[in-house]
């Protein structure tokens, strides 16, 4: 399998996760990254692919995939084990919609502090901040009876465990408000395949001058 993806993609980087986690073979290609945090020129493969034309972009043999979570079901459906759905109908269900949460109402906050990383005291990044600690309330009470957010070890951890990453490097970072959710992180953080993916990020963030969080710090090793 070839991925299109990038140094800094955080939705490549779980589409890397999972393919590790499932012991599949996949050569990552890192697209071209300049220094406005704009993968241009933009790669042909995935211009052709994707009408997005945004990583990651997914092709074994004649299939051809664009988007992290429509790659995480072609590689469960390809390599159903180590499973990273559950095996149940309802788990399935609240996986998949605690991993849609973390792509589509949590992560949207932390694109927005990316504009305003300039402004990080202005009412629009307060406000966006405040999002997302209410995100993380939301998850350390699922995780007050739980070691991972839907049973199992799952995709659902993989989406979040990158959002909370890129959310951390742009201000909105947890704290000890959250104490399941921070030792959900280390749990997550310390699995072969997350450290796999995060430490060359981290690596070529420092590798560039960019701070690298002290949560993340861990990765750089």
């Amino acid at each position: 399998m070839k991925l299109y993806t990038g140094p800094l993609s955080m939705f490549g980087a779980k589409a890397q996760i999972a393919a590790l986690e499932k012991g599949i073979a996949i050569d990552a290609e890192m697209v071209p990254f300049d220094k406005d945090d704009n993968y241009l020129p933009k790669h042909p493969e995935v211009l052709r692919i994707n009408p997005k034309r945004q990583v990651p972009v997914l092709i074994d043999g004649d299939v051809e995939l664009f988007d992290s979570t429509q790659i995480f079901e072609y590689l469960e459906d390809k390599v159903p084990s180590p499973p990273l759905w559950p095996r149940d109908v309802a788990g399935r269900a609240r996986a998949r919609q605690l991993e849609h949460l973390s792509d589509e109402v949590f992560f949207p906050h932390v694109i927005r502090l990316m504009g305003l990383q300039h402004d990080m005291g202005s009412e629009a990044a307060v406000t966006a901040c405040t999002a997302c600690a209410h995100f993380y309330e939301r998850m350390d009470e699922r995780l007050a009876r739980a070691d991972y957010l839907a049973g199992d070890y799952s995709f659902a951890d993989i989406a979040f465990y990158m959002a909370q990453v890129f959310a951390d490097r742009k201000g909105a970072g947890m704290t000890d408000a959250t104490p399941h959710l921070l030792a959900w992180r280390e749990r997550v953080g310390s699995r072969p395949a997350v450290r796999a993916v995060v430490g060359p990020m981290m690596r070529f963030l420092a590798s560039q001058g960019r701070g690298v969080p002290v949560s993340l710090q861990s990765h750089l090793a």
